[in-house]
């Protein structure tokens, strides 16, 4: 497998997560069996390609991209879905984040 193709893998698994974490906010605390089973599916969804990933690449790297893909999206989903509460400081942690990723993806 191929390092771009890995990374490809990686950025699908992160989004999977935050299309887990949009499907657990609508389970209504796993109240509702669609969302719920949503959430599920791609959980392992995510973990499987994230699983496939790591055959090619470093494991500490794609798992922190990994994360960072999905800590980004779940905020963003929050901010814009949600209307969550935005905020200089949670804008620039945020920044700091996708900073990290980026630093993590170059610096291999």
């Amino acid at each position: 497998m191929s390092s771009l193709f890995a990374w490809g893998l990686v950025l699908a698994a992160g989004v999977l997560e935050v299309g887990m974490a949009f499907a657990l906010k609508a389970s209504d605390g796993g109240t509702k069996a669609l969302p719920s089973v949503l959430a599920l599916v791609t959980a392992l969804g995510s973990i499987w390609l994230l699983a496939s990933a790591v055959r090619a690449l470093p494991l500490g790297v794609a798992y922190a991209v990994w994360t960072g893909i999905g800590a980004v999206g779940v905020t963003l989903v929050g901010l814009l879905v949600f209307a969550e509460s935005l905020s200089v400081p949670r804008l620039l942690f945020m920044a700091l984040v996708f900073v990290g990723i980026v630093g993590l993806k170059v610096a291999r």
